[in-house]
């Protein structure tokens, strides 16, 4: 439960600052101000995207699981036939 924490929290972390770096170099094309606004929404952007990218990996991870397990079940039937 720790780990899943940590890196969920990693996961934020780290497109929170792609974000807020993209987000600054394009606010920066126009001012200062544009700046600090462009980053402060691409770390919020950046932050949600990271939080919902994992747990889509997570989701895959399981459903991928439950097919190898599903095929596994499959097979060891058609061999005992």
């Amino acid at each position: 439960m720790v780990k899943q924490q940590l890196e969920l929290a990693l996961s934020r972390a780290r497109y929170a600052a792609i974000g807020a770096a993209v987000g600054a170099g394009l606010g920066g094309l126009f001012n200062r101000n544009a700046a600090s606004s462009g980053a402060t929404l691409g770390a919020l952007v950046g932050a949600t995207v990271g939080e919902s990218r994992l747990s889509a990996q997570s989701r895959l991870d399981e459903l991928r699981m439950r097919k190898d397990e599903q095929l596994g079940d499959v097979l060891s039937r058609s061999s005992n036939e």
